[in-house]
């Protein structure tokens, strides 16, 4: 491969970072290796594959297309330039100040304030320059491999992620267009046009806000996240107002709902902290998951809520338990959602013996290893829908 080719697929891979794509060094290696196998002179063939290799979320689609027509169209005037209009003027570029060329048989550029007037017949050609951002660097960036001041950033942004569980049909009903007919406010309406009924009254079902429980696991595998995640549980606590139940285990099941709900962050954190007796211990899960099940389940569980469970899956309790707790869980709870940190890793595989019995019974394995995915995690749950997933573990147990 010729360097000049390499180097323009570097420059497209950061064209393609600066529009939110996820194709950093790795991938664009990966397309370098790649075209060994296809022909380059094909466009069509070259255009796939770096589809197949860079474009992984389905909303990237169209950004993707748009990018590869303007990047590798045919230059204008031996200029090599984006078209930023066609990219929609999007945030990761600027309109840099454009001297015009000079004209034909002129040495040198007309000089500042002089430049003639552009000719309409002839395409704009504006280059693009490149801005730094550092949020969007935070973005896709592991929590365990960020810098003391890199961890201030992220707790203000998390600070300030919107959470919403989405809406359960309640059973109370109000006055509304629709629903069932309500026969007393009927007759009160119409008994004063003389007892006729003209118009019928009618009661539709209200909404609530759906409830959400959190347990987190906070033993030493998974120290290097255990920080942010609390601010996760504070942000989840103090965005929900009281719609938030919070547990922490580790060897044993810590209810930390009361220690969230301070003003402060920080001194919510010291709280937390003095109420967990097995801080960065071990780690049971069954026996914690079965703690909660038959002493909290009944309290918290109610009004179709649904379970968040963060942990890598590391456990040295009985596979066996974790498995029958989790199927209990999961009939308990409107859907049962697993957060494990280690899962934003290609090389990760669900292989240890926690994991692999608790899967069989999660609606919803993701990964909450940088800020990205939780801001994944708040879409998904504004679209969590009103019928409960198809439990796996029927199945099963058939």
């Amino acid at each position: 491969m010729s360097g000049k080719l390499l180097g323009n697929l570097l420059y497209f891979g950061r064209v393609l970072r600066g529009l939110g794509l996820d194709a950093g060094p790795g991938q664009m290696i990966d397309l370098a290796r790649a075209l060994e196998f296809v022909s380059i002179g094909s466009r069509a063939e070259f255009h796939d594959a770096a589809r197949c290799l860079l474009v992984h979320r389905k909303e990237d689609l169209p950004v993707f297309e748009e990018a590869f027509s303007v990047f590798f169209r045919a230059p204008s005037r031996d200029a090599t330039a984006l078209d930023l209009s066609a990219l929609g003027e999007r945030r990761r570029f600027r309109r840099p100040r454009f001297t015009a060329p000079p004209l034909k048989g002129q040495g040198s550029a007309p000089a500042p304030g002089k430049e003639p007037p552009p000719d309409p017949s002839e395409p704009p050609v504006v280059q693009a320059t490149f801005t730094w951002s550092a949020r969007e660097i935070l973005r896709h960036k592991d929590f365990a491999e960020m810098t003391a001041e890199e961890v201030a950033q992220v707790e203000r942004i998390i600070g300030g992620l919107v959470w919403n569980p989405g809406l359960r049909r309640a059973r109370r009903l109000r006055p509304g267009p629709g629903g069932i007919a309500d026969l007393r406010r009927t007759l009160r309406q119409n008994l004063r046009h003389g007892g006729e009924i003209l118009q019928w009254a009618r009661r539709e079902r209200t909404s609530k806000a759906r409830p959400l429980v959190v347990l987190a696991d906070i033993s030493g595998s998974m120290e290097r996240y255990t920080r942010l995640l609390l601010f996760f549980l504070y942000a989840l606590a103090r965005g929900l107002d009281r719609r938030v139940e919070a547990f922490l285990f580790g060897t044993r099941l810590t209810r930390v709902t009361r220690e969230l709900s301070g003003r402060d962050p920080y001194a919510a954190l010291v709280e937390v902290t003095r109420a967990v007796p097995d801080w960065s211990g071990g780690t049971r899960i069954g026996e914690s998951l079965k703690a909660f099940n038959f002493r909290w389940a009944r309290r918290v569980l109610s009004g179709g809520a649904v379970v968040l469970i963060v942990s890598d899956g590391w456990d040295r309790g009985d596979p066996a338990l974790v498995a029958s707790e989790m199927a209990r869980l999961q009939r308990s709870c409107h859907r049962l959602i697993w957060l494990n940190p280690l899962l934003g890793s290609p090389e990760y595989e669900p292989l240890t013996r926690g994991i692999r019995a608790a899967l069989p019974f999660v609606d919803d394995f993701l990964p909450v290893h940088n800020l990205a995915s939780l801001e994944d995690l708040s879409r998904r749950l504004e679209a969590i829908p009103n019928r409960r997933p198809g439990r796996r573990q029927q199945a099963r147990a058939s």
